[in-house]
């Protein structure tokens, strides 16, 4: 066992808390519009993983959100709910009929920002910052008073402004890098200089532009910050911010910093967000992308299965955050983990046929195609002399209704385990119909987690592959493939093949 020791800056807090902007700036995101429902359920499993203050949304934006902000106050959730507000007294009062329990309120300080957008002079800006602050505080409890563009506000007028927001009696004044232009270092000098000359808790909130943001907040609480603002998967304005995940897992694992947030449940949340929003979490992903404990090359398949800490942080585990384990093939592949991945289906070869086996699956995936356990299977059956037949669901028939006025459906007739069994199911397209006909007929509970289609040959007759990577209840990865010149009956196969490789384990 290796001992690693990380250095910790003594100004930084033994607790963090964490506030989450998902709602609101998350929402930001070109091209994601959450729907009423879903914010609701994201509310839920925001407080539910532990997260303290909730920015629900912007009530003065529109009548539609000040009905969504005021539904999650309504909820009774654990976690404080907060709005957001530009420094004008209506805003402040969309905010506080939602009753919320927490108004953060915004104002430009930089010159560029200051200049272009309000067209204050400094001394305005100090004016306002006084004054909107002194009335949140005749109403609310709490008040975060934010300094837009920060970063870019000359130093020695932003500590300026921080203390007119403190002696107004802000709570707390977050220090937003609102363009993403800071470096680590110079986040680490700014907060620390804030810490020592303002009397104020320091909250920091950092874009993704350079792709610092998570940098950029832990350097913030070395300096001395004790809130960070955060959205699921990092998603919000252009590149995005801070990502929740990535930041709780440096606080708590490198720098034993309590945030409260439940971590096995990171992963979960993270497939939530990615499902609501349509923007799928890239398979490299840090801490919840499904290759963060992936492993391919033979040696670190080896080293993994011997000891888990050979090719992984060890400080973070993958059961830590809600994830599983699992070795893949490749050209890289190694034969332990060949032979350990035929041995979860009881498939045995000889050292010999092990060889060739490696040989092969290499001799695939230098052709540029994905190899999935299917494919190692039937290399397996052929090498080996073997023929398995054992195979839980055999597909009948299947039959799929769609049109553009049509919702798409299907409907399967399938032997289970010898059994005959019908099903019906619409879906978003053919092949979701499909998909999900088949998964209801299914010996087995399994989820869809992957889903990729790729044509190997040109026109629109061409042939496509499709692989697909399937869960079952213990969280095993299962991948499957199936090509033809029919994408859904490809798509078809590809399951077939998915939902019998889970029996078979």
């Amino acid at each position: 066992m290796w001992g690693i020791v990380f250095f910790v800056d003594n100004s930084a807090h033994e607790r963090v808390t964490v506030f989450d902007t998902t709602l609101r700036d998350g929402e930001q995101t070109p091209g994601v519009a959450l729907r009423f429902e879903q914010k609701l359920e994201i509310a839920r499993q925001l407080s539910d993983i532990g997260v303290h203050v909730i920015e629900a949304g912007f009530p003065a934006s529109s009548k539609a959100e000040r009905e969504m902000v005021t539904a999650i106050k309504k909820l009774g959730l654990e976690a404080k709910i907060c709005g957001l507000a530009r420094s004008v007294k209506a805003d402040i009062d969309a905010c506080l009929d939602c009753d919320v329990d927490m108004v953060h309120v915004f104002i430009p300080t930089s010159d560029i920002q200051r200049e272009n957008t309000i067209n204050k002079s400094r001394e305005e800006v100090l004016a306002i910052t006084a004054d909107i602050i002194g009335y949140i505080r005749e109403h609310s409890d709490q008040c975060i008073f934010s300094a837009m563009d920060a970063t870019r506000t000359d130093w020695d007028y932003l500590i300026e402004v921080f203390r007119a927001a403190a002696d107004a009696g802000a709570t707390i004044i977050n220090v937003p890098d609102t363009v993403g232009v800071i470096s680590p270092s110079a986040m680490k000098m700014l907060i620390a200089r804030i810490n020592r000359d303002v009397d104020c808790p320091i909250d920091v909130h950092c874009h993704n532009d350079l792709g610092l943001a998570v940098a950029n907040t832990i350097a913030a609480v070395e300096a001395g910050a004790s809130q960070v603002q955060v959205t699921i998967n990092g998603i919000g304005e252009r590149a995005g911010n801070a990502d929740l995940a990535q930041t709780v897992m440096i606080l708590e694992s490198m720098y034993r910093i309590k945030t409260g947030i439940r971590k096995e449940r990171l992963v979960e949340t993270s497939r939530l967000i990615s499902r609501f929003t349509g923007i799928a979490i890239p398979p490299i992903q840090p801490v919840v992308g499904e290759n963060v404990f992936s492993h391919e090359s033979g040696i670190h398949s080896y080293g993994v299965m011997k000891c888990s800490e050979t090719f992984e942080p060890g400080i973070m585990t993958p059961e830590m955050v809600g994830h599983r384990r699992r070795l893949t093939l490749g050209k890289h592949v190694g034969r332990h983990a060949v032979r350990q991945i035929l041995a979860d289906v009881h498939i045995v070869p000889t050292d010999p046929q092990i060889d060739v086996i490696v040989e092969k699956v290499k001799a695939v995936a230098n052709k540029g195609k994905r190899v999935t356990d299917t494919d190692l299977y039937e290399i397996a059956e052929s090498v080996m002399g073997i023929e398995l037949n054992h195979k839980a669901f055999a597909l009948e028939d299947i039959a799929i209704m769609t049109g553009n006025h049509v919702i798409p459906t299907a409907s399967v007739r399938a032997k289970v385990k010898g059994t005959d069994h019908v099903f019906s199911a619409t879906g978003n397209g053919p092949v979701d119909a499909a998909l999900k006909a088949i998964l209801g007929t299914a010996p087995s509970r399994i989820q869809l987690k992957e889903f990729n289609i790729q044509a190997i040959s040109g026109g629109s007759d061409a042939i496509c592959h499709v692989t697909i990577a399937v869960e079952d209840d213990h969280g095993k990865i299962f991948d499957a493939s199936g090509s033809g010149d029919d994408i859904v009956l490809a798509s078809v196969e590809a399951m077939v093949n998915a939902v019998n490789l889970v029996d078979r384990a």
